[in-house]
């Protein structure tokens, strides 16, 4: 994608003192450079995200991140999905490397950042009322990561993630929404919807369709949203 590059360097800003980075012979090498999906979701999120991970291969050289807004009750997410999927899956840890052809659970009660090719973890910065935990972890992905940028928000409540996919956008990301008719709970697709930053509105299987195309570089995004039927 033209442009993205050089646009997100020039925008990108450390979540972490300049301080603390170290000198070049201290750093890790880290690869940026492949694409990440983040799949944002809650209540109704675990059917999305199965009927998404089973149509998905597993070498498509794309790391998938599932933001799953839960505030209080841990995640079993790391338990359930590997039936879904032939690709490892792990619940994120402080400093985890981010790898292409692995499933990322973020766990319960912890802002998620990427910082160096890593995962890095907060404490949870809006502890009460509905959390904002989607709209950190993509904000953060447009300030820190050099690769394409794909966000997908499906079923839940709310409108976690809706305000940051403007900004996906701006760095020449991808945005998709679960089709309402598709989701268990629509108002977070919804509000995704509502935010005028959609660029395609489709059912879980078709989002995999859409997300393989993307990673083989045979669609882009759109500028207005686009609803598609969904495939088998």
């Amino acid at each position: 994608m033209p442009g993205i590059g050089a646009t997100k360097i020039a925008n990108r800003t450390s979540i972490e003192p300049t301080q603390n980075r170290g000198s070049p012979m201290d750093a890790k090498p880290a690869t940026t450079d492949f694409p990440i999906v983040c799949v944002g979701g809650s209540a109704g999120g675990l059917d999305a995200y199965t009927r998404l991970l089973r149509h998905l291969p597993n070498d498509m050289g794309v790391a998938i991140v599932i933001v799953n807004h839960l505030r209080t009750v841990a995640t079993h997410l790391h338990e359930i999905l590997p039936s879904a999927t032939t690709m490892p899956v792990e619940l994120i840890t402080e400093r985890l490397l981010i790898r292409p052809n692995q499933v990322f659970i973020i766990p319960a009660q912890r802002d998620l950042h990427v910082f160096n090719g890593e995962f890095r973890l907060k404490p949870i910065s809006k502890p009460r009322g509905w959390p904002d935990v989607i709209t950190v972890f993509l904000r953060s992905l447009t300030q820190n990561w050099g690769g394409q940028l794909i966000a997908v928000i499906v079923s839940g409540y709310d409108g976690d993630g809706a305000e940051a996919l403007c900004g996906i956008k701006d760095v020449g990301g991808i945005t998709i929404a679960q089709a309402l008719d598709t989701a268990a709970q629509p108002d977070m697709p919804a509000s995704a919807i509502a935010s005028g930053c959609i660029d395609f509105v489709l059912s879980p299987e078709a989002i995999a369709h859409k997300i393989v195309s993307i990673a083989r570089g045979d669609a882009s995004g759109g500028g207005s949203v686009a609803a598609e039927a969904p495939q088998p």
